[in-house]
């Protein structure tokens, strides 16, 4: 299989199990080798006592993105430690796009930027959050004799 393809079956068995990001009303846009890309549209569940939408749901958003980035590899991954600066506040019927991209991979840790962004463009957040593989396989590659 291409790094390609290793992404997207990784891709599509976390996704089948994520219930957490499928009740936030997420979209998986594109997946590749270290990088993922997922969108939401803010919707009045969303939204705080300010009116706009609450950080916890963008953290949300892009930790996701931050998953399925550092997932890509078909080896099980987990975040050591996020952290999140807000930039802008995103507002009731915004569509948000996080974009993922992986900084560093090295042994059992990783390390990954998510930037999310409005439909115009406008930054709304920088995340960063750092991986830790652990045991377990998205998929078994049978091209491999069983698992990656």
């Amino acid at each position: 299989m291409t790094p390609e393809e290793i992404a997207q079956q990784s891709a599509k068995a976390m996704w089948e199990k994520d219930a957490a990001t499928k009740w936030l009303g997420a979209v998986l846009d594109a997946v590749g080798p270290g990088t993922a890309r997922m969108s939401m549209t803010v919707a009045p569940h969303h939204t705080n006592g300010h009116g706009i939408c609450h950080g916890g749901f963008i953290f949300t958003l892009a930790d996701s993105a931050f998953a399925f980035a550092c997932n890509s590899y078909n080896q099980c991954a987990v975040a050591q430690h996020n952290t999140i600066t807000y930039l802008a506040p995103a507002k009731l019927g915004d569509l948000l796009r996080a974009t993922a991209s992986e900084i560093s991979r090295s042994g059992r840790s990783g390390l990954y930027d998510v930037t999310i962004r409005d439909q115009e463009g406008r930054k709304i957040a920088e995340f960063r959050g750092a991986s830790r593989i652990i045991k377990g396989v998205h998929f078994e590659d049978a091209a491999q004799g069983g698992t990656v």
